[in-house]
């Protein structure tokens, strides 16, 4: 831990921020995604930290040790799931191990994996997201007495959306990778689902079946790189 997690660690929950004292590393590549999980933390009463692949979480860990990992299934080099059957067998043990994702079959390989449960995306709900963490904290670190929630929907900053789409439209420069296009599919239908843009969800979901299929995936790959770049040009767009 640094000099303000050890400070953290000495903060009680209270009966509005139950998560006070908890340090949470969130390994999510987009940033659409993680100002939610920071609006989240914000109101619960956590710290959070970020690291957007595995390669930063490893180096973010070898440094720091959070109170709470949740960690993002569909990363750009490689499967969080890696990451979480790591620190499921790693001694010390973080007290909450949690995968996260927009995808069906996502919390079976989270849980599989050696994760404690599962946030599905997208994430808007306060006391769904503090339950995933409270309930899987050990019985001493669960705070006692009733909790004080407002629920208000979670907002995300646009500006966030805005630089996911930055990130996808450098990742669809190049066509030609079959990796980086895998990749760039599964973010891109992530993304939209969590910010309600039914329109590039629908795309990116067309590109993921033809890919499936073994159907052609150009004119999918177009329409899907268009409206990327629709959404950067047009700020009326997200």
């Amino acid at each position: 831990m640094d000099r303000n997690d050890h400070l953290a660690a000495h903060r009680r929950p209270t009966a509005t921020r139950p998560l006070l004292g908890l340090t949470i590393l969130v390994v999510e590549d987009s940033r659409f995604a993680c100002d939610a999980m920071r609006l989240l933390c914000l109101r619960s009463g956590a710290r959070i930290r970020r690291a957007d692949c595995l390669r930063s979480a490893r180096r973010h860990l070898q440094v720091y040790r959070p109170s709470v990992v949740i960690v993002d299934l569909g990363l750009p080099d490689g499967s969080g799931a890696e990451l979480i059957s790591e620190l499921a067998i790693a001694c010390p043990r973080v007290d909450v191990l949690l995968g996260t994702s927009g995808d069906s079959f996502a919390e079976e390989v989270a849980l599989a994996a050696g994760a404690d449960g599962f946030l599905a995306k997208p994430i808007s709900s306060v006391t769904g997201f503090q339950n995933a963490i409270l309930s899987a904290l050990p019985p001493e670190r669960q705070p006692t007495g009733p909790r004080l929630v407002i629920d208000d929907p979670i907002l995300p900053d646009p500006l966030a959306y805005r630089d996911d789409m930055a990130h996808a439209a450098d990742v669809l420069d190049d066509r030609d990778d079959e990796r980086s296009i895998r990749y760039v599919t599964q973010f891109l239908t992530g993304v939209a689902r969590s910010a309600g843009d039914r329109a590039l969800q629908s795309a990116a979901e067309d590109l993921a079946d033809a890919r499936r299929s073994g159907r052609p995936t150009q004119t999918s790959l177009a329409r899907v790189a268009a409206l990327v770049q629709d959404r950067l040009t047009d700020r009326l767009a997200m």
